[in-house]
């Protein structure tokens, strides 16, 4: 019988990687003995990419073993880097002496480095027939004469020196060498993809060999299946379960809670690549952000001329436009932290430096995405080719349903390193290039090689990723043509903070008989309205003779430019369906519109040109009046007169907008402006 105290575990580590950490949380987890070999000295074992290496792990284990003097001592020596454990001692123990062997080796699917010497490989009548170098248990008299002949070099293969013994009969029977066929010990995933899912059973998570029904106790993503054990590290051991969430999200924490001049100095990369909608909005989110100022740098790298202006309006401050996107932070001995950041991420939440900081990983990204769409800025699993793949848990975080920590192969937009990884790791000049893959792709395939886990969180809500398909860029404020594009942001642009409160708690006045008044426009949309039919410029005289609509005349004429003429006619007839059309229904019940119009205009009235209009009917069933500017402050007089019901509407509020019939009953005229220049917008609907 073994006891659990003659169980120790060996492995082999020349640095400390997030692979290695993840290795040691695992065998904490399961209390295991680790004894690590080999730290501090250069790895030149070869990696599991280029030709076989492994030797130097033989080496370090044979010159281990001559000091365990103890014949029941039973070692484990697994590696670490690509390895968790899935459950604990007794278990491994319990399987360990069911195999009825003195060594145990992890067994493959495939054959590796030597195909020849596949015909030498005892048969066996299930499971997997090949011997894997990555994990084995045995006994330390059993395992030291295993050793004993080796006389390698460090690159030697460790795989092709133990298939070799194991393919010998008279060596496998002295040694007494098994393989654990069925994956009860080990689960090796190259070549075995398929076989393994993932266990939720009382509150514990683990792996499941679905082809031999076994219930593997270590697993090692051998070879080119780093991102499966990324994958199923996300879960085993007891990272994330249904009962608890996430576990791992409350370890290693670094609480930003002291002086805040004692906060890591982040240093901020902006990244235009391309034009972009709401780029001024953006600059005002990132000034929002909660966190001290005097702790941040910024650069900004623009590669997008149109967007100078903007930049100029935001940054009174000095810039420093530098074409390597990492060295600003690398060679400043104060920065901590760099915050990368793509111009067309909405930042919507103003905590997410300090969340991003406590959570104290070398990389981490917060999760974004688009409204009503699967998108986001990371990637739950790579194709062979290295593009998108959907993860089998993809649905469930990108839909909240699974909320954590999650180590991925891609992200994108926006992400967070610590510097000290800039500095290690990742200190390579050409992170972003590559002959082949795009730049975000190339960078995310460097990182994941050099070990660095890539996190996303979705433990809270972050903001979102603009479409930049389609952004026009020929007229003053692109932005108001975004209701297609992005109309979540283009409603908080330019739709009224209270026009929810139209229709959900009746904010709508009655200042004359079926008359109704409510709030609709920001001052910005307002802003951009007028500034955009001054820059078109075209006014018309205010005459009869109107080549602009059919028929050419028009009985009562204004000062007014047509929003076909600015090309705004879609987009206006998109803001009245879904902003005009429901408080039409709300307050005429039993009439349905579908917002056409022949007629949209914006009006200028002044003194000089043409202060009011007489008397008359709108060419509509309904028109909507909103006023762009505000009276009292931009003009004088003004206001509008329904002469049926001797009732005006003297005082018009900047962004709210005037409904009322066009024919028969609301007979109306312009009131004079006597001061300044009025503008508004009109529509006449469903002529």
């Amino acid at each position: 019988h073994v006891s659990l105290r003659d169980l120790l575990v060996l492995t082999v580590a020349t640095q400390e990687t997030d692979g290695f950490r993840r290795f040691l949380r695992s065998a904490k987890h399961f209390n295991y003995t680790i004894k690590v070999l080999g730290r501090g000295e250069t790895w030149k074992g070869g990696d599991y990419m280029s030709p076989p290496g492994g030797g130097q792990k033989v080496r370090l284990l044979k010159s281990a073993l001559e000091d365990i003097q103890d014949e029941n001592r039973v070692i484990l020596l697994v590696d670490s880097y690509d390895v968790i454990f899935s459950s604990g001692p007794r278990e491994l123990l319990k399987k360990f002496q069911q195999a009825k062997h003195r060594v145990v080796f992890s067994a493959e699917t495939l054959i590796w480095p030597d195909r020849h010497l596949e015909d030498k490989h005892p048969h066996v009548r299930e499971g997997k027939r090949f011997l894997g170098a990555g994990g084995f248990i045995g006994y330390a008299p059993n395992l030291k004469q295993m050793l004993s002949d080796w006389s390698g070099a460090d690159s030697d293969s460790d795989q092709l020196f133990f298939t070799k013994l194991y393919i010998n009969p008279e060596k496998r029977k002295s040694i007494n060498i098994t393989l654990d066929n069925k994956c009860r010990l080990f689960q090796n995933l190259h070549g075995a993809l398929d076989e393994v899912v993932l266990k939720f059973e009382d509150g514990r998570v683990r792996a499941r060999n679905v082809l031999y029904n076994t219930l593997p106790v270590i697993i090692h993503g051998n070879g080119p299946t780093k991102l499966q054990i990324n994958y199923l590290g996300n879960y085993i051991p007891h990272l994330w379960m249904f009962e608890t969430g996430c576990t791992l999200c409350n370890e290693g924490l670094r609480p930003l809670s002291g002086l805040q001049s004692e906060y890591p100095v982040v240093v901020i990369g902006i990244f235009i690549q391309q034009p972009t909608p709401f780029v001024s909005v953006f600059f005002e989110r990132l000034l929002n952000l909660k966190y001290p100022k005097n702790r941040l740098r910024l650069f900004i790298y623009n590669q997008e001329l149109h967007h100078e202006p903007h930049i100029l309006c935001f940054l009174n401050t000095i810039v420093i436009f530098t074409k390597n996107k990492h060295d600003m932070c690398r060679d400043d001995i104060d920065c901590e932290y760099f915050f990368s950041i793509d111009v067309d991420v909405v930042l919507k939440n103003e905590d997410m430096l300090r969340i991003l900081i406590e959570l104290n990983k070398p990389f981490i990204a917060p999760m974004m995405t688009k409204p009503g769409r699967l998108w986001t800025n990371f990637w739950g699993a790579l194709s062979a080719d290295g593009y998108y793949a959907r993860s089998e848990d993809y649905m469930d975080i990108v839909k909240g349903r699974r909320m954590g920590l999650w180590n991925v192969p891609y992200v994108s937009h926006i992400f967070l390193i610590k510097a000290d990884t800039l500095r290690t790791d990742l200190k390579d000049p050409d992170l972003f290039e590559s002959a082949t893959l795009d730049p975000d792709m190339a960078f995310c395939s460097k990182v994941r090689n050099k070990g660095v886990f890539m996190f996303v969180t979705n433990m809270h809500t972050f903001g979102r990723v603009l479409s930049t398909e389609n952004y026009q860029t020929n007229h003053l404020h692109n932005d108001l043509w975004q209701i297609f594009e992005n109309p979540v942001e283009w409603e908080e642009r330019y739709i009224h903070e209270n026009y929810s409160k139209v229709l959900r708690d009746g904010l709508i006045e009655m200042p004359c008989p079926d008359v109704y008044w409510f709030p609709v426009f920001t001052d910005v949309a307002c802003k951009h309205l007028i500034e955009e039919m001054e820059h078109f410029g075209q006014w018309s005289g205010g005459r009869n003779v109107d080549k602009r609509i059919l028929g050419g005349y028009e009985n009562v004429p204004t000062v007014d430019i047509h929003m076909n003429q600015v090309g705004y006619d879609k987009e206006w007839q998109k803001f009245l369906l879904d902003y005009a059309a429901p408080v039409t229904e709300k307050m005429y019940p039993g009439y349905y519109t579908m917002a056409q119009f022949d007629l949209a205009f914006v009006v200028r009235y002044k003194p000089d040109e043409q202060p009011a209009l007489r008397p008359h009917h709108d060419a509509s069933t309904f028109t909507i009046n909103i006023a762009l500017n505000q009276v009292g402050i931009d003009y004088q007089g003004g206001g509008c007169r329904f002469l049926r019901y001797n009732c005006s509407v003297n005082a018009p509020r900047r962004g709210w907008a005037l409904l009322h019939p066009g024919r028969l009953t609301h007979y109306h005229e312009g009131l004079p402006t006597i001061e300044g220049v009025r503008y508004i917008s009109v529509s006449f609907v469903d002529p």
